[in-house]
């Protein structure tokens, strides 16, 4: 376990504030929003708009109320879930609470259960205290809207749809969506990485890999025992595809005429360079995301231990907002180094899984 006394003196703000810093993360990534809309028929364009309509809504409240987090910090995992009712007010009825028994609906035993599994992951291996490393409360809405095809951190808590049944089953479903969510709160207290380019990518694939590890934990599995994807069993039966993502393989997590292909490149060479989704932050954060697997891979184990240690202590101690992809496999590759020494195996891993995704 890694020790809070010995983090690094680097000076940084207790949250990061800034205009690109993720002001409201969704799962969904803008470039399947679009597919649906040009591709779907008039009811799915429709679900698509309004999910789109109410997520302007947060960011918009976002814009207001600033980066400040409202949720208190309890100093202790405590834990809420409220049920909108189909309604768009947060954060709705009270109906879990920390130690409360098991709900008969399952949406509030998974929201429950996940962001349970998130501040196990944060606080039993990485020794940090919540999403905020001071106790902050995980608050979580469920059954949001009417159909609502997201979920989302608002940096105040975490907001959960239904989905429409016909592309998207409800978004507790995934414990890896979960994970990835409350980790761009993570993100938002530490590094802070600019949500766009290059550092918006590594903003968002450090949430696939820690919600990645949310599973893999929770399951108690090695990483060759892991699947690797981010959204498994999100996709509605006919839908063709897997997940949203695949850190194993990026670009074949789906492949459907409403949906459109997986994107994602594995390779560097191949990134996007185009001016949407934030200059490619959900595409190019396959990239990143292979580095990850295939260290991980070839150390074994369990991927929390030792190649995820290396990346939560990169993220917390040495990244700054506007990193690079090159400034991060640097950063893991001297990290891995301090840790576990200079040209040992999991170092000469890091430095491996970078040169083959064409980062350095």
């Amino acid at each position: 376990m890694i020790s809070s006394q010995n983090k690094s003196k680097k000076t940084k703000s207790h949250l990061k504030e800034g205009p690109h810093i993720c002001p409201i993360c969704c799962i969904l990534p803008p470039h399947m929003i679009d597919h649906i809309i040009k591709h779907g028929d008039e009811k799915m364009r429709t679900w698509v708009m309004e999910t789109m309509r109410r997520s302007e809504q947060f960011r918009g409240r976002r814009e207001v109320i600033g980066n400040l987090a409202l949720a208190p910090s309890t100093g202790q995992k405590r834990r809420t879930v409220y049920d909108a009712r189909k309604g768009e007010r947060l954060p709705g009825r009270l109906v879990r609470s920390e130690g409360g028994r098991k709900s008969r609906d399952v949406a509030v035993n998974e929201a429950y259960d996940g962001s349970g599994a998130t501040y196990d992951l944060f606080h039993e291996v990485f020794e940090r205290n919540s999403i905020d490393d001071r106790g902050l409360r995980l608050d979580s809405t469920v059954h949001y809207g009417v159909q609502y095809d997201n979920a989302f951190w608002n940096g105040n808590q975490m907001v959960y749809g239904d989905g429409d049944g016909r592309l998207f089953n409800r978004f507790t479903i995934a414990i890896d969506v979960i994970g990835h969510e409350l980790t761009h709160g993570v993100v938002q207290y530490e590094a802070g990485l600019v949500y766009e380019g290059e550092s918006g990518a590594l903003n968002e694939s450090f949430a696939d890999v820690f919600g990645s590890l949310v599973k893999q934990r929770s399951l108690n599995q090695t990483a060759d025992q892991a699947d690797w994807l981010i959204g498994g069993g999100l996709l509605a039966s006919g839908v063709n595809g897997v997940a949203l993502r695949s850190l194993k393989a990026p670009g074949t997590a789906y492949d459907d005429p409403m949906l459109g292909r997986d994107p994602q490149p594995a390779l560097y060479s191949n990134r996007y360079t185009g001016p949407q989704d934030g200059g490619g932050v959900h595409i190019n954060s396959g990239i990143p995301n292979h580095a990850f697997y295939l260290a991980a891979m070839e150390v074994g184990g369990f991927a929390w231990e030792k190649i995820g240690k290396i990346w939560y202590i990169t993220l917390r101690d040495v990244l700054r907002s506007t990193a690079t992809f090159k400034g991060a496999a640097d950063a893991t590759i001297s990290v891995a180094g301090d840790i576990y020494g200079q040209s040992g195996n999991e170092q000469t891993a890091v430095r491996k899984a970078w040169e083959a995704v064409g980062v350095i």
